[in-house]
């Protein structure tokens, strides 16, 4: 079986493209060693909830976007840190597909998927609509399904590209599933909460993360530099054993202490180690995991917006140093826009009953000329 025929070595490049109007693939090269043996399905797994499809064995595609440079790029660390190779190439044309053809086999992958989530959903449906419910279909038991095929409903969107056929049928099942348990208003989500660290011993320091920032490196950035460091430098490299300076503090690198932790992303473990619970931070820390992490566990419905936003920004902004300084003044003004919503929301004062103001003399002449005879 051919090659695919890639136009740039890895690693890919970093400037924007400069032939917008023709389609670009991202392929990611892989060979995993025997052990870990769960190696093989984590990376498996991990290629499904980016959405990537095979075009050969252990050869995965995807649209060319920054959002799926990065992705690739940070398993393509994950593979080679388990003593696996894996390389990532940008190509114009893939030898044993067309274009056409390619963005049909994204389009049937996301059909069959969203197909077998409006199956799942009808059988659900079936025991809520029985005359005498089995147990596990009260309402309590309906909500905890709607969530679930929500999030995933939600997942399949992100990583539908080209708009597959399927999708609407199983919004309408979610939505009347969730019908039929009449539930109540979702809790909007709050901070991770935990033990604060002590922040003087971060003052004035340089703070290193990879090249090309995206979402959860801009809103790291910024969180840092709102509640961590007000005077933080930024810089870049590809590596924690690349770091410009023995003092620099890497984020968003695998590895380190500031980045990826169970099932958050470097936003979210900066909050947990630092304390930062502000409201408008928890909203906004549910935006860039989303987009980050490809989960759906929060369906943030900013995440689309936001997530344009920093795609239009990586492809017009070839300086590291640049792009993320802006990403950085997207960032706050989320938070000011946030921070004003929830004050907006908030109850208004109601005035106490007293006595009223004292009428003064000029007062009581005018009331008498405007006084009808």
């Amino acid at each position: 079986m051919s090659t695919p025929t890639a136009t740039r070595p890895d690693p890919i490049a970093s400037t924007p493209d400069p032939h917008p109007g023709t389609r670009r693939w991202l392929l990611f090269v892989h060979q995993l060693p025997a052990s870990p043996s769960n190696l093989r399905v984590r990376t498996w797994r991990r290629l499904q909830q980016l959405g990537a499809v095979p075009v050969k064995q252990a050869v995965y595609a995807l649209p060319d976007t920054p959002a799926a440079r990065e992705d690739f790029e940070w398993l393509k660390t994950e593979v080679t840190s388990a003593g696996g190779d894996a390389s990532v190439f940008a190509a114009d044309h893939i030898d044993t597909f067309s274009d056409d053809a390619l963005v049909e086999e994204f389009r049937r992958a996301r059909q069959d998927a969203y197909g077998a989530l409006a199956k799942e959903i009808e059988r659900v449906l079936a025991r809520v609509n029985a005359t005498r419910r089995p147990r596990g279909t009260r309402a309590p038991a309906v909500l905890r399904f709607v969530e679930a095929f929500r999030n995933r409903l939600a997942a399949l969107e992100r990583i539908d590209f080209f708009g597959s056929a399927g999708r609407d049928r199983a919004a309408t099942l979610v939505a009347e599933l969730e019908a039929r348990a009449r539930p109540s208003q979702p809790a909007t989500g709050s901070a991770t909460a935990g033990g604060a660290t002590d922040i003087t011993s971060y003052a004035q320091r340089l703070w290193v993360t990879r090249p090309r920032p995206g979402v959860d490196r801009m809103g790291s950035a910024w969180l840092i530099r709102r509640f961590v460091d007000a005077d933080a430098r930024f810089a870049f490299a590809v590596d924690r054993e690349s770091l410009p300076a023995a003092e620099a503090i890497p984020f968003d690198m695998f590895g380190v202490e500031f980045s990826h932790h169970g099932e958050g992303c470097t936003f979210e473990t900066l909050c947990t180690v630092f304390g930062i619970t502000d409201p408008a931070v928890a909203r906004i820390a549910q935006i860039v995991h989303d987009l980050d992490l490809k989960d759906g566990r929060f369906g943030a419905p900013d995440a689309g917006t936001v997530g344009t936003l920093i795609e239009g920004l990586q492809l017009s902004t070839a300086e590291d140093d640049l792009l993320l300084e802006q990403g950085i003044t997207l960032f706050e003004s989320l938070y000011r826009a946030f921070a004003q919503s929830a004050r907006a929301s908030a109850p208004r004062p109601v005035a106490k009953p007293g006595a009223r103001a004292p009428t003064t003399r000029a007062s009581r002449r005018s009331s008498s000329r405007q006084r009808p005879r």
